[in-house]
């Protein structure tokens, strides 16, 4: 903030743009991935990363906005049903794999040649998209029969007989086109009711706790409480791993319920420590009890949030909507997700400058 001479209404909309950018981007990715395909939605997304880290971070929202959105499908419509469970939920794993990584090399560059790194990644991605196939499911959505077949034998081997795979996504694509004649408001019928407001309520809890600000002024937090900024976002950065890949494994074994439930109570605890520790600053003599206090609350926030808060709410959106509402109402819950993230991430910087402690 003080190298650009930013207020703090300029800081705040600085780390919040990227959220109001995923917005916009949820807003359009259903109709663009439906219209041109996974691999070109896909190919979009990666300029708008390419341009955000060149100068538009705003754009960085938009692809943001629309791969939280294309990747979960496209994943899901390429793997095989005994390990898509497993796929699906890896793409959390890996997001915080590579948020860890940039809080790591964060430490050691400064914020103007990280922008230049974090173009590497893109453009290797951009590169890899021209290998991937085409997803078989919006092949037969455009009923191109024999591209689905050439894509699903690249998938899974052209010694593997697909024919029983392809004859059912056929089908079920057929049994969808029947079924999406509803219009877009018929998902707010009463009968939807109770699958809308756990779909919403999920999204807007979990963006509510604080995970995007956290991660976004997480050196100002740290400052604030007087601990070792490189010390605590590299710890940060790495214990969040090993907790992202159990997620994986809960959300099978136990059920997407009590993995949400244990974790959203440990990410109250987090904050809960996060406050106390900031209320205990205020006194001269437990200053070094303050930045510990502070410290451990994010860590606990972060281990419970990337075991299983982020994963789960994502899964349960997945699942909980009737198939011939889940575009519409899939979709939507993601703008909520993204919108109030963008409150809270602007927001937050006020607040913390009035009452570190809430």
């Amino acid at each position: 903030m003080a190298d650009l001479g930013l207020s703090i209404a300029d800081y705040s909309a600085f780390g919040a743009i990227l959220t109001l950018g995923g917005t916009i981007g949820a807003l359009v990715s259903g109709t663009i991935a439906d219209m041109v395909g996974r691999r070109l939605t896909m190919w979009i997304m990666d300029l708008c990363f390419i341009l955000g880290w060149l100068s538009i971070i705003f754009a960085t929202g938009i692809g943001a906005g629309v791969f939280l959105y294309v990747a979960p499908i496209y994943i899901a419509e390429i793997s095989p049903q005994s390990i898509r469970g497993a796929c699906t939920a890896s793409i959390t794993f890996m997001a915080y794999f590579g948020i860890s990584v940039m809080f790591l090399i964060g430490n050691i560059l400064t914020w103007r040649p990280l922008a230049i790194v974090g173009i590497i990644p893109c453009l290797v991605q951009l590169l890899g998209i021209f290998f991937i196939p085409e997803s078989p499911r919006w092949l037969a959505t455009i009923g191109l029969d024999k591209e689905v077949e050439a894509s699903l034998k690249y998938l899974r081997g052209n010694n593997v007989d697909i024919s029983s795979e392809a004859a059912e996504i056929k089908d079920n694509v057929e049994s969808l086109q029947k079924l999406s004649g509803s219009r877009y408001l018929d998902m707010f019928n009463r009968k939807y009711g109770h699958s809308l407001i756990v779909g919403f309520g999920v999204v807007i809890l979990l963006q509510s706790g604080g995970t995007d600000a956290i991660a976004s002024f997480a050196s100002s937090i740290f400052e604030k409480a007087g601990s070792s900024v490189s010390f605590a976002t590299t710890t940060m950065g790495l214990i969040q791993l090993p907790f992202a890949a159990t997620c994986i494994f809960l959300l099978d074994a136990t059920g997407r319920r009590p993995v949400l439930m244990v974790a959203s109570a440990g990410t109250c605890l987090g904050n809960f420590l996060i406050g106390v520790g900031f209320l205990c600053k205020d006194y001269d003599q437990m200053r070094q009890l303050s930045a510990i206090l502070v410290v451990t609350g994010i860590l606990v926030f972060s281990i419970f949030y990337s075991m299983g808060v982020g994963g789960a709410a994502m899964t349960i959106i997945s699942e909980i909507f009737p198939m011939n509402i889940k575009g519409s109402a899939g979709s939507l819950a993601i703008v909520c997700n993204w919108f109030t993230s963008w409150i809270v991430t602007y927001a937050f910087n006020f607040l913390f400058e009035r009452s570190p402690s809430g």
